[in-house]
C-alpha cells in the first residue's frame, strides 16, 4: 500500500513535468535545510535565489508557480524570511497586483478593436524591418506614458488573436495551398505545419521587439516604470525635469535600441527575421475582409464602444487620474456594460490569463523579502558607494543592472536610492553628484535588466503568458533574443553615462 501511494504521489507531484525535473525540485527542497545548518543563511539565500531562477528558466516544462512556490514556502519555514516581511513586500507592490488583476482583464475586453487595428497595420506594412521597428517604437512610445505591463498585455492579446485566427482557419481549410484541389491531405498538413512554424517565428520576433520597446520607453519618463516614480520622489523631479535628467542617457539608448531592432531583422540574427508567411497573410486578409463584409450593426457598435473605452484608457493613464489597476476596473465595467456582456462566466474568462501570474508575482516577492532580510546585495552596494567620481556612477549603473537582472528592479532601485539619499543628506555627496547617481540608478535598473525575463515584470508576464508556449518562447530563447539588445543598449548607456559625467 505504501508503495502504491508513493507511486501515485510521484505521478501527481508537479503533474506532467519530466521526471528529472521533479527529482531536481525534490533535491532543492532537501538541500536547502542542510545548507542552512552547515553553511548559514547567506549561502543558503544565494542558492535558493539560483534555484528560483531555475524554475523560471523551465517555465515551458512546468509553470513556475508550483516549484517556485514550494521553494518560497521553504524559505519562510527555514527562517530565511518571515511572513511579516513577505506581507510588507506585497503591500508595497499592491498597485502592481491591482494592475495585473484588472488592467490585463480590461485589455481582454478590447481585443476585437485591438485585433482590427493591428491586423490592418500588419497587412499594410509589408517590409519586415519596418514592421519590427514600428512595433518596437510604438511600444516605446506607449510605455513612456503607460505602464509596461499594460503595453505587453496589449501585445499578448493581439498576438493571441492572430494565432487563434490563423490556427483556426489553417486547421479547417486548405486556403493558400498551391494546387490544393489536387493536393493530398498529407501535403496540405505539411504545408500548414511549415507555415505555422514560420508564423510562430514571426510572432516571437514581434513580441520580443515590443517587449524591449517597453524598456526603451519606460526609462525615459517619470511614469514609465514603478521605480521611476520612487527615484523622482527622492530627487524632487517633476515630469519634465525627470525627462531632461535622463535624456543624456535614455535618448542615445533609444536610438541604439531602434538601430538594433532594424539590424537583427535585416540580417536575421538571434532568432529574428522570420517573415510573415504568404499563407498567413492571406488568412489574415481573408479574415479582415470577411469581418468587414458580414459586420452587423451590433458588431460595429462593439468596435466603436471598444475604441472609445481604449481612448478613455489612454487618457486616464496619461493623466494618472487613479491607480492603473483601478483604471483597468473602469475599463472592464464600461467595455462590458455597453457591449452586452453581463454573464459571470464570460467576465471570469478575462481573468484566467492574469491571475496565475499574479500568484507567481506574490511568490516572487517572497524571494525579494528573503534578499532583503539576508542583506544579500548590501556588500555590492557598499563597495560601489565607496568609489568616487565618474567611476561611481558607472559602477552603480552596472551593479544595479546586474542585480536587476536576477531580482526585482523596483526593490534594487529602492535600496540604492535610499542609500544614496542618505549619503547626500549626510553631506558625503553633493546635490549634483546625487542627481547623477539617481540617473545611474534609474537607467541601470531599466536598461541592463532586459538581459533576463525576471529582470522586468513585463518580460516575465510575456514568458508565463498563454501565448508563450504557443509560439515556443521559452526562458533561454528569450535570453538569446534579448542578448543583442542587452549588449548594445547597456554599452551605449554606459558610454553615455560616463561621457556626460566627465
Amino acid at each position: 500500500m505504501i508503495y502504491t501511494l508513493s507511486q501515485s504521489f510521484g505521478r501527481a507531484f508537479l503533474g506532467q513535468a519530466p521526471g528529472w525535473y521533479k527529482l531536481t525540485i525534490v533535491a532543492f527542497l532537501v538541500l536547502n535545510p542542510i545548507l542552512m545548518v552547515l553553511a548559514g543563511p547567506l549561502v543558503t539565500g544565494w542558492v535558493l535565489l539560483a534555484e528560483f531562477i531555475f524554475t523560471l528558466a523551465m517555465a515551458l516544462r512546468c509553470y513556475p508557480l508550483q516549484p517556485g512556490g514550494l521553494l518560497a514556502i521553504e524559505a519562510v519555514i527555514i527562517g530565511l524570511t518571515t511572513p511579516e516581511s513577505v506581507y510588507e513586500e506585497v503591500i508595497q507592490a499592491f498597485p502592481v497586483l491591482l494592475l495585473l488583476m484588472f488592467m490585463v482583464a480590461g485589455v481582454y475586453f478590447l481585443r476585437d478593436f485591438l485585433l482590427y487595428i493591428f491586423t490592418r497595420l500588419i497587412l499594410r506594412v509589408r517590409k519586415r524591418e519596418m514592421l519590427a521597428l514600428l512595433f518596437c517604437a510604438v511600444s516605446a512610445l506607449l510605455s513612456a506614458f503607460l505602464d509596461a505591463l499594460t503595453v505587453v498585455a496589449v501585445a499578448v492579446t493581439v498576438g493571441m488573436g492572430f494565432y487563434e485566427v490563423y490556427h483556426r482557419v489553417a486547421s479547417g481549410k486548405t486556403h493558400g495551398t498551391p494546387g490544393h484541389d489536387t493536393a493530398s491531405d498529407e501535403q496540405v498538413q505539411v504545408f500548414h505545419r511549415e507555415n505555422l512554424e514560420n508564423f510562430r517565428g514571426f510572432l516571437r520576433s514581434m513580441m520580443m521587439h515590443g517587449a524591449v520597446g517597453t524598456a526603451i520607453g519606460g526609462v525615459m519618463t517619470q511614469v514609465g516604470e514603478p521605480q521611476n516614480l520612487l527615484i523622482a520622489e527622492h530627487a524632487g523631479w517633476n515630469f519634465g525635469e525627470f525627462f531632461l535628467a535622463m535624456a543624456p542617457v535614455s535618448v542615445p539608448v533609444a536610438l541604439a535600441g531602434f538601430a538594433t531592432c532594424w539590424t537583427v531583422e535585416k540580417f536575421r540574427w538571434f532568432g529574428y527575421g522570420a517573415p510573415l508567411p504568404d499563407a498567413a497573410r492571406a488568412v489574415l486578409q481573408d479574415y479582415s475582409n470577411e469581418l468587414a463584409a458580414r459586420a452587423t450593426a451590433k458588431e460595429r457598435q462593439v468596435l466603436i464602444v471598444q475604441a472609445i473605452v481604449a481612448l478613455l484608457l489612454v487618457l486616464g493613464l496619461a493623466f494618472h487620474v487613479a491607480e492603473v489597476g483601478l483604471i483597468g476596473l473602469m475599463v472592464i465595467i464600461l467595455a462590458t456594460s455597453f457591449t452586452g456582456i453581463t454573464e459571470e462566466h464570460r467576465i471570469g474568462k478575462a481573468f484566467e490569463s492574469a491571475l496565475p501570474f499574479t500568484a507567481l508575482l506574490v511568490v516572487f516577492f517572497v524571494i525579494v523579502a528573503e534578499i532583503h532580510d539576508q542583506h544579500l546585495f548590501e556588500p555590492m552596494i557598499h563597495r560601489v558607494l565607496a568609489l568616487e567620481g565618474g567611476l561611481q556612477a558607472a559602477m552603480l549603473y552596472l551593479a544595479a543592472g546586474v542585480l536587476s537582472s536576477i531580482s526585482d528592479n523596483v526593490f534594487v532601485a529602492s535600496v540604492y536610492i535610499t542609500e544614496v539619499k542618505a549619503a547626500f543628506l549626510q553631506g558625503i555627496v553633493s546635490r549634483e553628484q546625487f542627481e547623477w547617481l539617481a540617473v545611474a540608478i534609474n537607467t541601470g535598473t531599466n536598461i541592463p535588466s532586459v538581459a533576463t525575463p525576471n529582470g522586468q515584470a513585463a518580460f516575465l508576464f510575456l514568458l508565463t503568458s498563454t501565448l508563450a508556449p504557443l509560439i515556443r518562447l521559452g526562458y533561454l530563447r528569450m535570453v538569446w533574443m534579448a542578448l543583442p539588445y542587452f549588449v548594445v543598449m547597456t554599452g551605449v548607456g554606459l558610454l553615455a553615462l560616463v561621457s556626460a559625467s566627465l
